[in-house]
Formats: C-alpha cells, sequence, structure tokens
C-alpha cells in the first residue's frame, strides 16, 4: 500500500467514525427524550391522584422535554451537504456610523451566547475593533456538530431601530450589519486551488497594545485573484496557523461559490454587501417605540427583544429551516 493511499484510507475511517458518533448520538437522545416522556407521564399520573409534591418538578421536566423536542425538530431539517461541519461567521458594521459598529458587536455576543448556550465553542478568528466604540468586522469560528446547518439562515443583512446612546439628543437611529455563514471543512473535503491563484500578504496582527502588541507579521490575509475572494486571519501568533485557517475559509467560499454557479454575485460570498442598509435586511430588531424581532423571509416574530439579544434564537433557526424546505419543493 502507497503512502497516499493509506492516508486517504485513514481519512477515510476518519469520516465513518464521525458519521457513526453522530447516529449513535441521535439513537441516545431519542431513548432519553422517549425516557424522560415517561417519567413526565408517571408524575401526571401521581399529581391527578393528589399527589402534589410532584408538581414543581412536572412543570420543569415538561419545560424542558419542550425544548429537547423542538431541538430535535430542527435537527431533522439538516439536509445539507455540509450541514454537521462547524461554522465560521463573519460580521460586518454597515450603515449608520458608530451605532452599526455597536451593532456589530451586540450581534456578536448575539451569536456567541447563543453558541454557548448549545455547549459549542467560541474562537475568534479576525476582529478589527473601532477606538471609538464596538467593531467594523469579526470572523469567528462556532465549534459543534451542525452548527453551520443551524446558522446558514444568518447570512443577509439585520437591521436595529434604537434610541441611539450615541445621541445626545436622544434621537432613534436606524443601523445596519451584514452577516456571512460558511461551514468549516475539514480535510475530507478535497478542492483543488492552483497556487499561482493566490495572493498572500501577512501583515502585523492588532492587539489591546502594551506587552499584547504582537511584533512579527503573523497574520495572513489571502486574495484567490480569479475569483477577488478574500479571507484573513490574525488569531494566533504563529504565520502558520493563520495560513492554514485562511486556507480553510478560502475552501469554503470557493465550494459555495460552484455550489451557487452565480459568479456574477461574489460580493455575497466575500460577506460584505453591496449595501447594507435599509430595504436588504432579512431580519429586523426593534427596540423603540416598541419591542420586537422579525425575520423577514418567514414573517416569524418575537416580542421579548432581549432574550433574542441574549442569544435566544432558535425560533428563528426553526422557521427558517422550514421555509427553506419549502421553498425547495
Amino acid at each position: 500500500m502507497s503512502q497516499e493511499n493509506f492516508w486517504d484510507d485513514q481519512d477515510k475511517a476518519q469520516e465513518i467514525l464521525k458519521e457513526a458518533k453522530m447516529v449513535k448520538d441521535r439513537i441516545e437522545d431519542y431513548q432519553s427524550v422517549i425516557d424522560q416522556t415517561e417519567e413526565v407521564q408517571m408524575m401526571i399520573t401521581f399529581t391527578e391522584e393528589g399527589d402534589q409534591t410532584f408538581e414543581k418538578e412536572l412543570k420543569e421536566t415538561i419545560n424542558q422535554l419542550d425544548v429537547r423536542v423542538k431541538t430535535m425538530k430542527t435537527a431533522t431539517l439538516l439536509q445539507g451537504q455540509y450541514d454537521r461541519f462547524s461554522v465560521i461567521l463573519s460580521i460586518h458594521a454597515g450603515t449608520g456610523g458608530l451605532d452599526a459598529q455597536d451593532w456589530a458587536k451586540m450581534l456578536m455576543r448575539m451569536y456567541s451566547r447563543w453558541a454557548e448556550a448549545k455547549g459549542y465553542g467560541v474562537e475568534i478568528l479576525d476582529l478589527i475593533q473601532d477606538p471609538e466604540a464596538g467593531i467594523k468586522s469579526v470572523t469567528f469560528l462556532i465549534e459543534g456538530i451542525n452548527a453551520y446547518g443551524y446558522l446558514k439562515g444568518e447570512k443577509g443583512v439585520h437591521r436595529l431601530v434604537r434610541i441611539s446612546p450615541f445621541d445626545s439628543s436622544g434621537k432613534r437611529h436606524t443601523s445596519f450589519a451584514s452577516v456571512d455563514v460558511m461551514p468549516e471543512l475539514d480535510d475530507s473535503i478535497e478542492v483543488e486551488i492552483n497556487p499561482n491563484d493566490l495572493k498572500i500578504d501577512t501583515y502585523r496582527a492588532s492587539g489591546a497594545g502594551g506587552q499584547h502588541v504582537n511584533k512579527t507579521d503573523s497574520a495572513v490575509r489571502i486574495t484567490h485573484i480569479p475569483t477577488g475572494l478574500v479571507v484573513q486571519c490574525q488569531n494566533q501568533r504563529s504565520q502558520h496557523s493563520n495560513r492554514e485557517t485562511s486556507m480553510k475559509m478560502l475552501k469554503a467560499k470557493l465550494i459555495e461559490l460552484k455550489e451557487r454557479e452565480q459568479k456574477e454575485k461574489i460580493e455575497d460570498l466575500q460577506g460584505e454587501y453591496s449595501q447594507i442598509a435599509w430595504g436588504s435586511q432579512i431580519r429586523s430588531y426593534v427596540f423603540n417605540p416598541y419591542n420586537l424581532a422579525k425575520d423577514h423571509r418567514t414573517n416569524t416574530e418575537m416580542g421579548n427583544i432581549q432574550s433574542v439579544m441574549d442569544g435566544d434564537i432558535d425560533l428563528f433557526i426553526n422557521e427558517y429551516l422550514t421555509w427553506s424546505l419549502g421553498q425547495l419543493s
């Protein structure tokens, strides 16, 4: 057996093990829900017979069961080829100045809180902060099974309406930020990239200052010349690590481009939308004169805006996945 065939077989074995673990986890989740359902039925029986000691526990267990069933229902909607992968998510501030930069930071927190609640890992890959307020852009990895499948519908322009904390007159402002989403592909996904098609720049990574300033050109920016796609990473002190991560990001974007077969819309894949402004939003978050988060594709609404900003976006995710499957049928 050649060395190349050996590593190919190793990759295939790893892929089979991953698939087997996913199936095993789903079976265990299903059985656990069945067990918990039987537990609820038992507590209901005791309560109906006059035993009130289970009343509080019954309510808590029903709530837990409801969340678990909804999560399992959402997972059944993940049918895309890359849905099971982790996700690389980029946020760019749009129209609205400091408010937009603050809004980009708020969205970063929202997705981070959602990820933490799911038990996913979060790692910042690239961050451009503003000295006055908020962030100009951020790219971060949310690591966990099905993360891309859940968040793929978040791609688009997000609109904020609120009383601006940066306006002394207390006027209401509208701000925009774009969210770009792509899967973090593993080595089992093959993409041919000609090294001659790449322009690789290194630069000094930004930092908090003082002893944390990186004194070497460890940050990496890669431009794919034929398509104009640009990716960058500066989270590690090692230039090699940043380059490896950037190549993964480029590979994911090239696959997305190939799937869409719409090269004239390359700007959509770059995450820097031609107009991050009014009329192009997929979702609105209104803090004033009322509280409401509304997805404009599915017309799904939530009145508890603070809960949404704390990462409670599963309703939007579930409704989008249901809606998108309907669009394909």
